[in-house]
C-alpha cells in the first residue's frame, strides 16, 4: 500500500485534538488524531466537493470556534 504522511490543519497547532487526511492507493483517508483506528476513505472528486462546501461556510451551524 502507498500513503502519505498523515497531515494535519495548522490551525491545530501540537494538540491531538484534530483531524488528519492523507492520500493512500489513490484515495483520500482520513481520521481523528486521538482515535487513528478509525478512517473514513473517499474519492479525491468527493473530497474536493466537501472542501469547496467547507470553504463556502455550508457546515458552519456543526463548528464549535469557541475553543
Amino acid at each position: 500500500m502507498h500513503s502519505s504522511p498523515w497531515q494535519k490543519s495548522s490551525y491545530s497547532a501540537n494538540h491531538d485534538n484534530c483531524v488528519e487526511v492523507r492520500t493512500a492507493d489513490g484515495l483520500v483517508e482520513l481520521r481523528e488524531s486521538n482515535d487513528g483506528e478509525v478512517i473514513v476513505r473517499t474519492t479525491p472528486l468527493k473530497f474536493a466537493k466537501f472542501l469547496q462546501g467547507v470553504k463556502a461556510g455550508e457546515f458552519d451551524h456543526l463548528a464549535d470556534f469557541t475553543s
